[in-house]
């Protein structure tokens, strides 16, 4: 049993869970808990180290011995290690360290969306959620987002990460993806108060939505690349949005448009 947090893989994990650089070197991230571990197994995701304390249930039991099943190095450390460790409140026993990797694009783009300064990890994390429940194929970062693979972006994701095609990726890069694409793709950028309202706006066609960050919206850079401007009216006295509930509510309507569409087109049958 490891009791000494300055055990060597003790530091490595610090250092991931704390240093977006060692996450950028090693080209791994850590997830905390049973759910994820077990979202990452069934995801087919490589896990390179776990730690785990004699408080596991029977749950967190059965996806430890199935990650050491898979020849995964598995770790016993004291509750203090742990504790010391641990990025959440209540550490529930089980610390995973998996590879990063990043899942394609498809060929034929449809429903994209591109984050710009979105700085707070939690709203990142819950984007990304969002964005994964409402189907959309992928979500590009462009520079000064928070690092996706931060465990509170991770945390907050609740999974996301191994569903979702998540880049980080330069200006030029970006519009490289969305512009050549083999489909048009509309880009819309969410505003606070100009565009249209977003419930006149057809979603139904191939699109990208650009949502800025929480205190300064999107830049410049994100303006020259929308095809328009799109807001979601306010009828109290808010002057915004949080960030990760205006993507949601953008997200969810391409949703609810697209679903009515199939709808009608089952109904003209």
């Amino acid at each position: 049993m490891i009791t000494s947090v300055h055990n060597p893989k003790v530091q490595l994990v610090r250092q991931l869970l704390t240093h977006s650089k060692a996450r950028h070197e090693q080209g791994a991230f850590v997830i905390e808990g049973v759910r994820l571990a077990e979202e990452a197994l069934q995801a087919g995701w490589e896990a390179q180290l776990v730690f785990f304390t004699n408080q596991l249930d029977a749950r967190g039991k059965s996806v430890l011995d199935r990650l050491v099943a898979e020849g995964v190095s598995a770790e016993q450390v004291s509750e203090a290690v742990m504790e010391k460790i641990s990025d959440t409140e209540t550490p529930q026993g089980l610390l995973v360290v998996l590879a990063q990797k990043t899942l394609p694009l498809p060929p034929s783009l449809d429903f994209l969306l591109i984050l710009d300064g979105i700085h707070d990890p939690g709203n990142l994390g819950t984007i990304l959620r969002s964005a994964a429940a409402a189907g959309a194929q992928g979500v590009l970062l462009a520079p000064g987002c928070a690092d996706a693979w931060s465990p509170k972006v991770v945390r907050a994701g609740m999974g996301a990460h191994f569903r979702l095609a998540i880049l980080s990726l330069g200006w030029e890069e970006i519009e490289s993806i969305v512009k050549q694409t083999a489909r048009q793709v509309e880009i819309y950028l969410a505003d606070s108060a100009q565009g249209l309202p977003y419930t006149q706006v057809d979603f139904r066609s191939p699109l990208a939505i650009i949502v800025g960050g929480e205190a300064f919206g999107a830049g410049d850079r994100a303006a020259s690349l929308a095809d328009a401007k799109v807001h979601i009216s306010l009828p109290g006295k808010s002057e915004s949005l949080n960030a990760a509930m205006a993507a949601s509510i953008l997200l969810f309507e391409v949703v609810r448009q697209r679903r009515g569409q199939k709808l009608e087109q089952v109904m003209l049958k």
